[in-house]
């Protein structure tokens, strides 16, 4: 029998982040492990494919086309949607920049049934989904279908708020739709320690949380936006920055996480 996927929702409530960043560059660092990765872009702003140096076409299948409509997961295939990168054992399903958030089916399995098909059952040891940074029905189908959340959040008091707000839904699709999902862990991204305030913040999500939560930090680095503006990942950009140090060490405290 096939071994099912891994799936893992990267998400938080707020923008602005380090959501996008981190699901590829986690995406990348699956993939470079050896495992057949696929990198769902839920998030409208469409970056994943951006940072991946991938140009989507008009008329391109996307993650959103699932859910254009009421009757939208009929007839759909997730597969249709999956294009290559220039990575090996790294694909990706691309967002839909025109895509309205309140023409979405009012559902939250969707997800759940696009990833069940043996396409991707097969084709996959780990699925990531970049999540959107709204609570509407994008956000509870990815929850709805994830067995993993790896919330980032920047250590400021208003991304704080978005991990506490996101951590109630979190809980209740827990309690409710989804018995399975489980709490990967927190990754503070444009981590400055000499900062009182990013110190503070990150203390407050430990004393919430606690410290085995924490997937250790991603710090400043202005080579982590250059990688993404010349769509390639930090590891194959810039492999001796601190940007790919920070990023492999997260990598491999989630994955003896996901391992344990």
């Amino acid at each position: 029998m096939t071994a099912k996927p891994t799936i893992i929702v990267i998400a938080n409530r707020k923008g602005g982040t380090g959501k996008t960043t981190t699901a590829v560059n986690l995406a990348a660092e699956f993939a470079a492990s050896g495992e057949r990765t696929l990198l769902i872009d839920l998030d409208t702003q469409g970056h994943c494919a951006l940072g991946l140096g991938l140009k989507i076409g008009n008329g391109q299948p996307t993650a959103h086309s699932l859910f254009g409509a009421p009757d939208a997961a009929v007839g759909v295939a997730l597969a249709d949607a999956i294009v290559q990168t220039g990575w090996e054992r790294l694909d990706v399903v691309p967002g839909d920049p025109d895509f309205r958030h309140d023409t979405a089916s009012n559902e939250d399995r969707i997800l759940v049934r696009a990833l069940s098909d043996p396409v991707i059952v097969a084709g996959y040891d780990r699925i990531l989904i970049d999540s959107p940074p709204s609570l509407d029905r994008l956000l509870l189908n990815a929850l709805a279908a994830a067995h993993w959340a790896l919330i980032p959040f920047v250590p400021h008091p208003l991304s704080s708020e978005g991990v506490r707000q996101l951590a109630r839904v979190f809980f209740r699709v827990a309690m409710s739709s989804n018995a399975d999902l489980r709490l990967l862990g927190l990754l503070p991204v444009m981590l400055d320690s000499r900062i009182v305030q990013h110190r503070r913040v990150r203390e407050q999500v430990i004393g919430q949380f606690g410290q085995a939560r924490l997937l250790g930090g991603i710090r400043n680095d202005i080579k982590l936006a250059e990688a993404f503006a010349v769509g390639r990942p930090i590891r194959d950009y810039a492999p001796r920055s601190r940007g790919n140090q920070d990023y492999r060490t997260a990598f491999s405290n989630l994955h003896a996480r996901l391992l344990g």
